[in-house]
């Protein structure tokens, strides 16, 4: 069995894409994943699986999102190591969680992808990439900051952003 961790994208902010944490647990538990357990309102949901390909176990909990509550969204997976490596290859002192937190893509951005991007004209906000991972430092909080929106116009994949206290308890 694989414990995977998703992360839908963009639910429960404001009065659109609207997912009840019950719903998201039976939706998992109705594909055979066991001991579902969320996290949170935003779309967290941890769950053990016999199916070993990740891509397959994020589509079809897509498509039964959206064949059982209507819910179009994309979802990110992890497996707990790799969110683990994640934590453990923080490369930034986490003093505040609040002010970390981890962009998660889909896929691998392209080689390149920050070519020409001046991250330092966004300082004191700061960003690292780790494979289908950015870590930002975001210490005037992450409601004001810049960096990510500007990073996520460049990238040509789906991701979703979850801050360092969300990161720590889904492992």
């Amino acid at each position: 069995m694989t414990r995977y961790v998703a992360l839908l994208r963009a639910v429960n902010l404001g009065s659109h894409k609207k997912i009840a944490m019950p719903d998201l647990r039976a939706v998992c538990a109705g594909l055979g994943h066991d001991d579902v357990r969320t996290y949170l309102q935003s779309g967290n949901v941890v769950f053990s699986t016999a199916e070993p390909v990740a891509e397959k176990v994020a589509h079809d909990l897509e498509e039964a999102l959206t064949a059982r509550l209507g819910l179009t969204t994309e979802v990110i997976l992890r497996t707990t190591d790799q969110m683990r490596a994640l934590v453990d290859g923080c490369p930034v002192e986490v003093s505040d969680p609040t002010k970390v937190s981890v962009l998660f893509l889909r896929e691998a951005p392209a080689p390149g992808w920050l070519d020409g991007f001046d991250a330092g004209s966004f300082a004191p906000e700061e960003l690292w990439t780790a494979g289908r991972d950015i870590y930002f430092h975001l210490p005037n909080g992450t409601g004001r900051a810049k960096l990510p929106p500007a990073v996520g116009r460049r990238l040509r994949t789906p991701a979703t952003m979850r801050n360092w206290r969300t990161v720590t308890n889904l492992t």
